[in-house]
């Protein structure tokens, strides 16, 4: 193989490593550790699925901010306090962790498996 394939082939490795890196910043957490920090008064929670969804089924402190929308809506959420978000599955909700980390805050969970595994 010549140095172009080589090359190639580094790039698509990082890609398909780097989604499953996690992010720093960033905890997976599961349902029962959400739950646990509704005790805990500095903790945010935002469910980011989409306001039929949310109306549908969801938990009492989960603020609904759909993911298309968080970007801008974060200005309502206080950058020193920690946010756990959560979807239906865990992946939207990844990407508005991703989101939120770009955007300055620090202290980010995403709850592991989202809506479909609360118990």
């Amino acid at each position: 193989m010549d140095i172009v394939q080589w090359i190639i082939i580094a790039i698509a490795a990082y890609f398909v490593v780097s989604r499953f890196i996690p992010v720093k910043g960033i905890e997976n957490i599961t349902t029962e550790q959400a739950k646990a920090k509704f005790k805990v008064k500095k903790v945010q929670f935002v469910d980011v699925r989409t306001p039929g969804e949310y109306k549908a089924n969801h938990r009492k402190p989960f603020k609904n901010i759909p993911l298309n929308q968080l970007a801008q809506k974060s200005t309502e959420l206080d950058r020193d306090k920690e946010v756990v978000v959560i979807c239906q599955s865990g992946m939207r909700s990844m990407k508005a962790a991703k989101t939120l980390k770009k955007q300055g805050f620090k202290q980010i969970s995403n709850v592991k498996g989202g809506m479909s595994a609360w118990i």
